[in-house]
């Protein structure tokens, strides 16, 4: 069974004096119960308006969407009863202690006192707050928070659960402790995850699937292993001016070469090139391109990672708002 399912979703904006602005171009994915499965892309790329008609805070225009077999559209309460979610930005009320936060919440979800009661204790043991769970919440790290955050979101023991950038501005060790506490979520209690985030390896170490999105629209998805694999054994990376097209020419079909991307920057082109060996492909690559008078400015080779992956669909960093 899928947990979340979309098919052709579209997300428009009316613009007035203008055509209305797309976010969503006709997205179609499927997360299988149990699966973790992180979504990606720059900002802006679409991820907040997928997640926000998803847990029903925002109506497709066009297009179904359903989660733990529910419509989010025209069965919202179902919806809303099988999910927790955690947002990129943390809002806690730092006059409340770390129980009064999660007894509120249980509360806002109808749990009688000796659930509620139950499971805050149950909860502050698996994300380790049992020792400070009566402290006011201003008194705790950013760690710490993000944790009560994650517990609040369990509290009504969802189906699914969606966690927007979960480790957002946490030092390695608080994100390692959250990553812990997700894959113990998963392994325990068989729960769906879907989350984002910005940081490559946390998606490669956590998802069993990723998707990449911009522009509105799902590029491509897979098991983050087979997604870098399809990359090359080798990247190499070559970044210079001139004629793009001569250079694709010259690369297309060559020895070893799996694939060519090129992506433009200020003054310049960045060419990611897949192969079947960096150290014996390097020398042939520059000599092929140098044929084509494109100036070389930079060259590295590596081992591919996700964020290779990344670049080559999207072609840029992870950005900013």
């Amino acid at each position: 069974m899928n947990a979340i399912e979309t098919q052709a979703l579209v997300k428009e904006y009316a613009v007035k004096g203008s055509e209305p602005v797309r976010a969503l171009r006709g997205v179609s994915m499927a997360v299988k119960s149990g699966e973790i499965y992180a979504l990606l892309g720059p900002n802006g790329a679409g991820k907040t308006t997928l997640i926000s008609i998803l847990t029903t805070l925002l109506t497709p225009t066009h297009g179904q969407a359903r989660v733990a077999g529910f419509d989010v559209v025209t069965e919202t309460a179902a919806v809303r009863r099988q999910l927790g979610v955690t947002f990129q930005e943390i809002v806690i009320d730092g006059d409340l202690t770390g129980r009064q936060v999660l007894d509120f919440h249980g509360r806002l979800y109808g749990l009688d006192g000796r659930t509620r009661a139950g499971r805050i204790q149950a909860l502050a043991e698996l994300v380790e707050l049992q020792d400070v769970l009566d402290r006011k919440t201003t008194t705790y790290s950013g760690g710490m928070k993000r944790r009560l955050e994650l517990a609040r979101g369990l509290l009504p023991a969802p189906k699914v659960l969606f966690l927007d950038e979960p480790t957002q501005g946490l030092d390695p060790q608080n994100r390692a402790s959250i990553w812990r506490h997700i894959c113990r979520l998963r392994a325990e209690q068989g729960l769906t995850l879907l989350l984002t985030t910005h940081y490559m390896e946390e998606a490669a170490a956590l998802a069993d699937r990723v998707g990449i999105i911009d522009h509105g629209q799902l590029l491509v998805e897979g098991a983050p292993s087979a997604l870098i694999e399809a990359m090359g054994a080798d990247v190499i990376t070559l970044t210079g001016s001139g004629e793009v097209a001569a250079v694709l020419r010259c690369l297309e079909g060559a020895p070893g070469v799996s694939h060519c991307t090129h992506h433009q920057g200020e003054g310049n082109v960045r060419f990611q090139i897949g192969v079947d060996n960096g150290e014996r492909r390097l020398a042939e690559v520059i000599g092929a391109v140098l044929t084509t008078e494109f100036r070389i400015q930079e060259v590295s080779v590596h081992r591919p990672t996700l964020a290779d992956v990344f670049l080559a669909y999207t072609g840029e960093q992870l950005r900013d708002d």
